[in-house]
């Protein structure tokens, strides 16, 4: 059950430095060894109203390698879509014993609403990804895997190339690597820029600008789901110019490395050549979904 007190991580930027080093630390041991049965009795239900592989995929392995019961509901077909409110949903099923909820929705600010509404009776709420607002355990996979590779993150020029306007991962990721130390910016297509400042990055003159000199290229996805009618980028014309290519892989500082958080579009936003060549990480950062996931749930459970 829950009660009082419950922890939540609804954004990087609540976190504690502290807190975001803990998480890190144990993401790293929990993928090194065999869990612990740590969440034996809990129960964790996971309310995806976005599509979803990864995220949702590894938070089920991660509560289960914990022990805990995982509940996946199925959105569609759920009292939602008979117009029944977020708030409604996690009172009914913390009724039922459930005592950590992870949600992914469309709509920003939805998850700190829910945690006001409920009050001193809320659940854990873990953010899943939420409207352009964050993705934090997405940060928190893409900084473990930086950390991993280069080990002191102190300066290491990092670059996110894409759509920063609709990305949550964008702005999370930001604020996690900045957080070791990293240097951050961000380049994309005019149109698929933010309108305010961008925390835990600055804004680069373009892909050129952006890639010089970075030891990491992080490239992101057109979020056409996100995008009015006829509001997205043609695919040929968006990778002549804004597509991760080996040339352009080139202009990167010698043994930089490749990310995307996924999914990807091969020939759009990156080639295959470069996804599947030998510099991406695309899949490291997948492997550390579960580890990092299995932190964050032990974190929101031992209030």
């Amino acid at each position: 059950m829950t009660d009082a007190g419950s922890r939540h991580l609804l954004g990087l930027a609540d976190l504690d430095d502290a807190s975001f080093h803990q998480l890190l630390e144990r993401a790293d041991a929990l993928d090194a060894a065999p869990p612990p049965p740590s969440l034996t009795g809990r129960t964790v239900a996971n309310l995806f109203f976005e599509p979803s592989t990864r995220t949702r995929a590894s938070f089920e392995l991660a509560a289960t390698r914990l022990g805990a019961h995982v509940l996946n509901l199925d959105i569609p077909r759920s009292s939602t879509s008979k117009g029944e409110t977020l708030v409604d949903t996690v009172r009914a099923l913390q009724a039922m014993q459930v005592d950590t909820f992870v949600v992914r929705h469309r709509d920003d600010g939805i998850l700190r609403a829910a945690v006001s509404a409920l009050g001193n009776h809320a659940p854990s709420f873990v953010n899943a990804g939420e409207g352009r607002s964050e993705h934090p355990t997405q940060g928190l996979i893409d900084a473990l895997a930086v950390q991993r590779r280069f080990g002191d993150c102190a300066g290491l020029r990092i670059a996110i190339i894409g759509d920063i306007a609709h990305s949550r991962v964008a702005r999370s990721s930001a604020i996690a690597l900045s957080r070791l130390g990293a240097e951050v910016c961000v380049a994309g297509p005019v149109s698929l820029l933010p309108d305010a400042p961008f925390q835990g990055a600055r804004l680069a003159d373009g892909f050129d600008d952006a890639i010089s000199g970075a030891m990491v290229v992080m490239m992101l996805r057109v979020q056409r789901e996100r995008m009015a009618a006829g509001g997205a980028p043609d695919d040929a014309a968006y990778h002549a110019e804004w597509g991760l290519t080996r040339a352009r892989l080139a202009r990167a500082a010698k043994g930089a490395v490749v990310m995307h958080p996924g999914p990807f579009n091969r020939g759009v936003e990156i080639a295959s050549d470069v996804a599947d060549g030998p510099d991406s990480m695309i899949l490291d950062q997948v492997a550390l979904g579960v580890p990092v996931r299995m932190a964050v749930l032990e974190w929101v459970a031992n209030r």
